[in-house]
């Protein structure tokens, strides 16, 4: 037992220092997210601070047919359920996800299909007179995937290289179909699909209500009662004993980063985050008009088209500035110029020193990010291009007029909550709860590349307080949103009045595609809330819906990190800074239902040979005599676990109890692992005191007890293994 600890000690000296998934390596040294399909040459990125970041993850989609229903795949869960936000239209099937190679383009993508459909359903409504069941009917079948409680990061570059759904056919119809790829979109009606690549917290898992309410979209780690009643938090930092495994006094939450968000002729790009603003730092309310004058900047209310304009309405009758500061704006440059909205730094300058006390704003006198409070500093250390000028007359990103909604519990009386029709008004308790979140989001002019061909969608994403989200196409950046932004708002001259301080999304993020079908937003199908073709007599409708089904493709994901000593970054589901796994078994009702249940999957992952699929052992001798225990397989190029001691997608991390498998706890292998140690090292000794007494046995003799040692070695090095891996899964 003895030479068991100070082995065991050893082992623990020599434990990696970064406690994420990213210390996991297999024998071939393949990290476990990274498809083994993924070209060299894309094994690091450039960030743009001049830093070298290392994939840690990636998906080629080179497989055709694959299957995402719960169980089957190692990374992505389709969703078989209606959607339920933005006044959805559509039903998530699973059947609407999957692979494909297309011969002429020879692209092999991840696939979502959308088709006009209708199905029937009964839904729950909790914002009815009485909450219960009612009939509903979707008019389109989409799908929807998700790395839910699979793959998490916690910051890191996410590149997607994607294209978006739209009526192409030369048969549709669509006039944008003759321009080239760099034109602008300018047919909305072509368009009618409302696609989403983005991110969410793992604590709220997308679609499931249960999860996510009182969860998204918070980033907020304080305690003031003043500021924000703790109830609206479902974990808030007011709790001395949380339970569930997460750490005492930390406020916890599901923000979303948004890389992709939208069809039509514009994209947007955002991030959300609670609590939001309060009334006196948010845009001024149209009043006596109707409220969607704000999305094409026609409000005659003063102050209700942008931010801070008229200053009159604003800093002079407030008395400190409004909405999010120093937001950083760029130009998709892959999109034809267009000369009238070339800008002039100076003259925009002029226009913001002297107080622009027009209502709306012009190529002279506002940044063309629309936003009067964004960043003017240079771009780059060489060069003239500043953030929120457009100087060359490209596709300019601009602030979204859409800025958050203010989120109520089913009947709450609070006087911001909208009043529901039939809605009663129900009494106050810890279920209940009302508070503003806030959209920091920009929309940005597309051009017909992102229809007709594969466009690279980034993102950069550091969390801490001088971290950034920032967001590019190809390389490109188009809008950038600093941690200060957020974590040091504007506050008011009054002490009374705060502005709550959020933190920079830091909580263990999973990613998302889908497409759905709005009849909110600006992207909607022919005739909303009814059948596509409507009663069929509107010929340009016709053609449109003629053109389902459409698809949004996706050629790969990859997942760069910093991996210096010194990163904060990390890949992983349950991080101990932010832990979820616990949660989400102890309130597992919140985030499955029969179709889609929590299922977990071993092996499973990419591979080419037996190596991607074993362990990496630092006791492993190089010469081709050595013996190596395999905890996996590769089987038809995806790996296959060896027993139930090993899970993870390489097969790479030891088993654990949990509410959704049935594999030993760790405990009972490390316990195998130390008897068969000791075994070993026994009957060593004993074999030596024999050869010494036995010197003249036969040839024979000598071979059978070499073999017998090589047995034993054998279980050594399977135990070492197990312990090894037992002190590095800490």
């Amino acid at each position: 037992m003895i030479l068991i600890v100070i082995w065991l000690a050893g082992t623990r000296a020599a434990r990696p220092r970064r406690r994420n998934d990213n210390r996991l390596v297999t024998q071939s040294g393949l990290k476990m997210w990274v498809d083994p399909e993924t070209p060299v040459e894309s094994s690091r990125w450039e960030s743009s601070r001049g830093d070298l970041w290392e994939l840690v993850m990636s998906d080629e989609f080179n497989l055709p047919g694959r299957s995402f229903r719960p169980g089957d795949d190692h990374m992505w869960t389709s969703i078989e359920k209606p959607d339920g936000v933005n006044d959805a239209m559509e039903v998530y099937a699973h059947n609407k996800t999957t692979t494909a190679c297309e011969e002429a383009s020879g692209v092999c993508s991840f696939q979502i299909e959308v088709e006009d459909s209708v199905t029937q359903l009964q839904v729950w409504n909790s914002f009815q007179q009485t909450p219960g069941f009612e009939n509903v009917t979707f008019f389109y079948r989409g799908g929807m995937v998700q790395s839910w409680n699979k793959f998490c990061l916690q910051g890191g570059m996410i590149e997607v290289r994607a294209q978006l759904p739209g009526a192409l056919s030369e048969f549709s119809g669509n006039p944008d179909v003759l321009l080239d790829s760099s034109a602008r979109a300018q047919s909305q009606r072509y368009y009618p699909t409302w696609p989403g690549i983005w991110l969410l917290g793992n604590l709220g898992r997308a679609t499931f209500s249960g999860s996510t309410n009182r969860m998204w979209p918070f980033s907020y780690d304080t305690c003031d009662p003043d500021e924000l009643k703790p109830s609206n938090q479902r974990i808030s930092a007011c709790g001395a004993d949380p339970g569930s495994g997460l750490n005492p006094f930390q406020g916890r939450g599901a923000p979303e980063i948004d890389i992709v968000e939208g069809g039509g002729t514009v994209i947007s790009s955002s991030i959300q985050v609670g609590p939001g603003m309060p009334t006196d730092f948010r845009v001024v309310a149209p009043v006596n008009e109707n409220k969607l004058c704000i999305y094409s900047s026609s409000c005659k209310t003063p102050g209700a088209n942008v931010p801070g304009i008229p200053e009159r309405v604003y800093l002079d009758a407030r008395g400190h500035p409004s909405w999010y500061q120093k937001i950083r704006y760029a130009s998709n440059n892959l999109c034809q110029q267009n000369a009238s909205q070339i800008q002039s730094y100076v003259t925009v300058e002029a226009a913001l020193d002297a107080g622009i006390e027009d209502n709306v704003c012009s190529v002279d006198t506002c940044p063309a990010s629309l936003d009067i409070n964004s960043d003017l500093d240079f771009m780059r250390a060489e060069g003239d291009d500043r953030w929120g000028i457009n100087s060359n007359g490209t596709c300019f990103a601009a602030l979204n007029s859409y800025m958050g909604d203010f989120i109520c519990s089913a009947g709450n009386p609070n006087p911001s909550c909208k009043p529901l029709d039939d809605a009663s008004v129900l009494p106050a308790d810890e279920s209940t709860f009302a508070f503003q979140m806030d959209a920091l989001s920009a929309n940005w002019p597309v051009h017909m590349g992102v229809y007709t061909d594969f466009v690279k969608y980034q993102v950069e994403w550091v969390p801490g307080p001088s971290g950034y989200v920032r967001w590019m196409l190809d390389g490109d950046p188009l809008y950038e949103i600093p941690a200060e932004t957020i974590t040091n708002p504007p506050q008011g001259a009054d002490t009374d009045l705060k502005n709550p301080r959020k933190i920079m999304v830091e909580e263990p993020l999973y990613l998302i595609f889908n497409v759905a079908m709005s009849s909110k937003w600006g992207a909607q199908p022919p005739n909303p809330k009814n059948p596509c073709r409507g009663d069929g007599t509107d010929p340009v409708a016709n053609r449109i819906c003629d053109s389902f089904p459409m698809y949004l493709k996706i050629d790969y994901v990859r997942v760069y990190q910093d991996l210096s000593p010194d990163s904060i970054m990390s890949v992983g589901c349950d991080p101990k800074t932010h832990p979820t796994r616990q949660w989400i078994l102890d309130h597992l009702d919140e985030y499955e239902d029969e179709e889609n249940k929590l299922v977990e999957v071993r092996g499973r992952a990419f591979c080419r040979t037996d190596e991607d699929c074993t362990v990496q052992t630092k006791h492993r001798r190089r010469d081709s005599r050595s013996t190596v225990i395999f905890t996996g397989r590769c089987v038809n190029q995806r790996c296959e676990c060896s027993g139930d001691t090993w899970t993870g997608p390489r097969c790479i991390v030891p088993s654990r109890p949990s509410a959704v498998s049935f594999s030993p706890p760790l405990v009972v292998s490390v316990c195998v692992g130390s008897l068969l140690f000791v075994l070993g090292i026994a009957s060593c000794v004993a074999m030596r005191v024999k050869r010494k007494k036995d010197a003249e046995a036969t040839e024979t003799e000598r071979k059978v007890k070499q073999q017998q040692r090589q047995q034993y070695e054998l279980l050594r090095r399977q135990s070492s293994l197990h312990l090894q891996s037992a002190w590095s899964s800490e």
